[in-house]
């Protein structure tokens, strides 16, 4: 049971750690396009984005592959639902 938890604590990391690099990305886009100098915001985003996602898939994985896997599954999850819930919004907002 001890391994079991684990994975679903490292399942919602991933999920966290998706959420975060995919609502950034939503949020630099929606700022960086109106933006006086879009590309400062693009770099800075994806250079902040980037580092917490890799620092926190190498803190979780601890040497471990099938903890990178199941922390990759939680990514991927968070991934899916944000582009859904993306996809909702924008249908809603052009009714």
């Amino acid at each position: 049971m001890n391994e079991l938890g684990n994975y679903i604590l490292i399942l919602g990391a991933g999920i966290l750690l998706g959420a975060f690099f995919f609502g950034g990305l939503m949020w630099t886009t929606k700022k960086g396009l109106f933006s006086k100098n879009p590309a400062l915001i693009f770099v800075s985003s994806a250079l902040l984005r980037v580092s917490v996602v890799l620092l926190g898939f190498y803190y979780l994985a601890a040497h471990n592959w099938i903890n990178m896997v199941v922390c990759l599954i939680g990514f991927i999850l968070a991934r899916s639902v944000i582009t859904r819930f993306v996809s909702y919004a924008e249908i809603k907002k052009n009714k």
